[in-house]
C-alpha cells in the first residue's frame, strides 16, 4: 500500500493520505466498529468562480454554472447515475457551495461498487443540447422555491447589501435569465477549467479499508495532465454597499441576519484565526454565554439563534441569525454588546468555558463519518492539514482570542437583513 499513515493526534486516532498519480488526492480516515461509509469528492469550483483564467484565455460564465454542472454531471450516455446508487443501496446527493462543488454518498454495504459509480461520475461530463436545455425547466423551479425561502432570502439579502462587487453577493443557482445562457460549450469549458483530478479531493471516513480505496483508484482514475486555472475575483472595498435591507414574505415570525464585514485579501485565514474566531463567537454569544441568556430572557432570539463565520478568497464576515420578535431590537442590542465587547474584551472565565465548548464539539465531530469527510475535503480545499485545530487548541491563549477580536466584529461596518411576515399572512 502506498498511502501514507498520519494521525489525528489530538484524538489518537490513524488516517490515511494519497497523492495518486492521477493526481487525485486521496484521504481515508477508518472508524473502528463502524457500520456506515461516507465518502465526498469535490473539486475547488464554485459559484463565486464565474470568471477565470484557463489555458491564457479569460473566461466569464453565466451565474449559477457550477450548480448546473453539478445537476448535469449525474447524466451519462448510460444514463442517471442516481438509478445506479439506488442498485446498490446508497444515499447519495451533492451540493454547491459559493467555493466548490461535492458529490457524496453514504452507505453500509456494496461500498465499493458505490464508490465506482463515484468516480466514474465526476470523469464522464455528457452534455448536447437536449439535455442542457431540459434541466433549465427542473433548476429553474429551484431557483423559484429558493426566492420562497426565507431562511435563504435573509442570508442572500445579507450578502447583496454587504458586498459592493465580489460574486459572493450573487445566488448560488443563479437566475432563471442567466441559465437560460448556459450551454454544453460553457459546461465543458469548466469542466475541463477545474474538474482535473489536479484539482480534486476524495475523502472517505467510517468503515473503510485503506487498501481497497486505493486499489480502487488505481484501477478506476484516468491519468490528468495538470492544468492551470486561476479564477479572477474583483477589488472589493472593505465598506459594506448598505446598512440595512428588507423583504416581506410569509413568515410566523420576522428573521434577523446580521453580518459584520471584514478586511479580505486574496489568502484564507489561518488555522490560529480560525481557531480564535470560533472561541470568540462561542464566549460572547454561544448558548451558554450571558448575552444568549439576556437574549433569550427578553425574547429577542430562541432556538434558530446561531452564529457562522464566512470566509474564503476575497470576503471575510461574522454572521448573526435567527427567528426574533423585535429585528429592530434584537440588532440594537447586539451592536451595544459589540461595542462593550470591543470595550471590555472576552473575560478568563468565558474564555476558558468556550473553549471547552468548541473541544466538546471537535470530539463529538470524531464519531460522525460526515463531519470527518468534510472536515478533511475543506482543509485539503484551502491546502491546509486536517485536524490541526484540534491540537492547536490547547495552546490559545485569551490574549489570542482578544487579539483576534481586533480585527473583527467593527460596529460602524455592518449590515442588517430583514425578513417580515405580511399584514395578515401567517405561514403556513
Amino acid at each position: 500500500m502506498r498511502m501514507t499513515a498520519l494521525q489525528d493526534t489530538r484524538f489518537d486516532t490513524p488516517y490515511y493520505f494519497l497523492q495518486h498519480e492521477s493526481g487525485l488526492r486521496i484521504y481515508v480516515y477508518p472508524l473502528k466498529g463502524f457500520r456506515s461509509t461516507y465518502a465526498v469528492i469535490g473539486t475547488k469550483f464554485g459559484s463565486i468562480n464565474a470568471s477565470f483564467i484557463h489555458n491564457g484565455k479569460t473566461v466569464t460564465v453565466p451565474d449559477g454554472t457550477a450548480h448546473y454542472l453539478e445537476h448535469k454531471l449525474f447524466e451519462s450516455e448510460e444514463g442517471d447515475a442516481f438509478s445506479q446508487y439506488a442498485k446498490t443501496g446508497a444515499s447519495a446527493n451533492a451540493y454547491t457551495s459559493f467555493d466548490n462543488t461535492c458529490y457524496l454518498f453514504s452507505c453500509t454495504e456494496r461500498f465499493e461498487e458505490s464508490l465506482e459509480i463515484l468516480l466514474n461520475l465526476i470523469q464522464s461530463p455528457y452534455f448536447t443540447p437536449e439535455t442542457v436545455a431540459k434541466e433549465q425547466g427542473i433548476i429553474g423551479q429551484e431557483i423559484k422555491m429558493y426566492d420562497d425561502s426565507p431562511e435563504w432570502r435573509v442570508t442572500m439579502n445579507l450578502l447583496q447589501a454587504m458586498y459592493q462587487n465580489h460574486p459572493i453577493n450573487k445566488d448560488i443557482a443563479g437566475t432563471v435569465e442567466t441559465i437560460a445562457e448556459i450551454t454544453p460549450e460553457i459546461l465543458y469549458e469548466c469542466y475541463h477549467s477545474y474538474y482535473n483530478l489536479h484539482n480534486m479531493v476524495l475523502c472517505v471516513a467510517g468503515k473503510a479499508d485503506p487498501a481497497a480505496v486505493e486499489a480502487m483508484a488505481d484501477r478506476l482514475l484516468k491519468p490528468n495532465e495538470e492544468v492551470q486555472t486561476v479564477s479572477i475575483f474583483p477589488e472589493e472595498p472593505y465598506e459594506v454597499k448598505q446598512a440595512y435591507v428588507e423583504q416581506t414574505l410569509p413568515v410566523a415570525l420576522p428573521m434577523m441576519s446580521m453580518g459584520f464585514k471584514e478586511q479580505a485579501g486574496q489568502a484564507y485565514a489561518s488555522d490560529k484565526e480560525l481557531l480564535c474566531t470560533s472561541i470568540l463567537l462561542e464566549a460572547f454569544a454561544g448558548e451558554a454565554s450571558v448575552l444568549y441568556r439576556q437574549l433569550l430572557d427578553e425574547k429577542l432570539i430562541n432556538g434558530t439563534f446561531s452564529t457562522e463565520y464566512m470566509e474564503g478568497l476575497g470576503y471575510r464576515a461574522v454572521i448573526f441569525e435567527g427567528e426574533t420578535t423585535d429585528p429592530d431590537q434584537l440588532a440594537a442590542c447586539l451592536k451595544k454588546a459589540v461595542a462593550e465587547l470591543h470595550q471590555n474584551g472576552i473575560d478568563a472565565d468565558a474564555f476558558e468555558n468556550a473553549k471547552r465548548c468548541v473541544y466538546g464539539r471537535m470530539a463529538r465531530n470524531r464519531d460522525v463519518p460526515s463531519s470527518i469527510a468534510t472536515a478533511m475535503i475543506n482543509a485539503a480545499f484551502v491546502g491546509k492539514q486536517p485536524f490541526v485545530s484540534a491540537q492547536l487548541l490547547e495552546s490559545i491563549t485569551v490574549e489570542d482570542v482578544n487579539e483576534r477580536l481586533r480585527h473583527q466584529l467593527d460596529p460602524d461596518n455592518c449590515t442588517v437583513s430583514v425578513i417580515k411576515g405580511i399584514e395578515g399572512v401567517t405561514e403556513a
